[in-house]
């Protein structure tokens, strides 16, 4: 997903080359040139922490609602949390740039829900959940590169990082979006303007693939003025679980089309927008069988305004249509266990305030989340068709 900056949201940048400029034809490079020719090496992470309130007083103190997946990662209320720390490695040089990004911590853990420790039963371990992404490009040309690895997903607006996202409670986009690949893609930049992307990846979320399929993504970014962002997004995989051959039978695909686009209208005022559309037919990794097409989609509306360069307030307004039940979003499970289909309208309104030199982000947010069917309980019991969770998250960042 793309990134933006803490107070005004910014385009998403190349890596610019880190070699300097060659001196006039010295004789043998100093030990700072040649250091620069090598490359360059940066260390960086976050912890964030937070507190939210919910204005239904659940006896569980819990803000997922019925189905479970009503909020992405900050899922308790009433007490303090430990959202996610990150430690994240790059080196960056002319032909070739690596990135090792580790994620600890609960919502580390829901960034990889779903996935197994290992093949080997009897060898159990829980290294590869840390990993959150580990890929390198190849820089084959100035205009080529390739990449290998895990990497987040391109799909959506938002991202996993607290600093990044203007908001601290993500989207229901983001939360029934893919978070990460693993896999291959190549991408040619025409201009600063324009560039395409395309790659082969595993499948949706899973660090094990299901099944011999390859899912098929792409990009195509373009700048039609200056300010302005357009990114067309896909994800087009065969999701169903292989049978005893290594085989999948029938029909089965899941798409997923995304449109993301930002608009810095001035040097405070910022707008963004995301749409997505995604359809499922078929097996969906063991969780579900469809055998007509359902489908969901979704918008969000988002703005910020930087009122100093240490306060700024946004917001976020989002309308999201499970209806047919394709998504985990939904009003429960029938009598035959499928899923009971819901819809929602939700608006976040976040403050961004930075201390101790930009190290420190305090993020005082309300957000309330409106659905069609009774998702939520009272402290009485009594079934609700919303929630309104107010709070701060505090985030450190180096």
């Amino acid at each position: 997903m793309l990134a933006f900056s803490v107070l005004a949201a910014e385009t998403p940048k190349k890596d610019s080359n880190p070699k300097a400029s060659a001196a006039t034809e010295p004789t043998q490079p100093t030990d700072s040139t040649a250091k620069q020719e090598e490359g360059k090496f940066t260390f960086s992470g976050y912890v964030d922490a937070y507190y939210f309130g919910n204005f239904n007083r659940p006896s569980s103190r819990s803000n997922l609602g019925a189905s479970g997946f009503e909020r992405a990662f900050d899922q308790r209320a009433g007490q303090f949390g430990i959202g996610l720390v990150q430690t994240k490695a790059s080196y960056v040089s002319e032909k070739i740039d690596g990135v090792i990004d580790l994620a600890f911590g609960p919502f580390a853990d829901l960034g990889n829900y779903g996935n197994v420790l290992s093949l080997n039963a009897a060898a159990q371990t829980s290294t590869s959940l840390i990993i959150k992404q580990a890929y390198f490009t190849w820089k084959a040309t100035s205009k080529l590169s390739f990449t290998a690895g895990q990497f987040g997903t391109h799909i959506g607006y938002e991202v996993i990082d607290a600093p990044v996202n203007y908001n601290y409670s993500l989207s229901n986009l983001f939360n029934n979006g893919p978070f990460y690949h693993i896999g291959v893609k190549g991408q040619y930049t025409f201009s600063d303007k324009a560039y395409l992307m395309v790659g082969l990846v595993n499948n949706v979320d899973n660090i094990q693939d299901n099944n011999r399929a390859k899912g098929f993504i792409s990009q195509l970014f373009f700048s039609p003025v200056a300010g302005w962002n357009v990114y067309l997004n896909t994800l087009l995989s065969n999701e169903a679980n292989a049978d005893s051959t290594g085989k999948t039978r029938g029909t089965n695909s899941f798409n997923l089309f995304d449109l993301t686009t930002t608009y810095q209208i001035t040097d405070k005022f910022f707008l963004g927008l995301n749409a997505a559309y995604g359809s499922q037919r078929g097996d969906y990794q063991g969780t579900g069988f469809f055998p007509t097409a359902k489908t969901w989609g979704g918008v969000a509306l988002y703005t910020n305004y930087a009122i100093t360069s240490k306060f700024g307030l946004g917001a976020r307004y989002e309308a999201f249509d499970n209806s047919s039940g394709a998504r985990f979003l939904s009003a429960g499970v029938d009598g035959e266990g499928n899923r009971i289909g819901t819809s929602v309208n939700s608006f976040t309104l976040t403050a961004n305030i930075t201390a101790a030199d930009g190290h420190l982000l305090l993020k005082p947010e309300i957000r309330t989340d409106a659905y069609k069917t009774e998702q939520f309980v009272d402290s009485s019991g009594k079934g609700k068709k919303g929630q309104t969770t107010l709070g701060m998250a505090a985030i450190f960042k180096f």
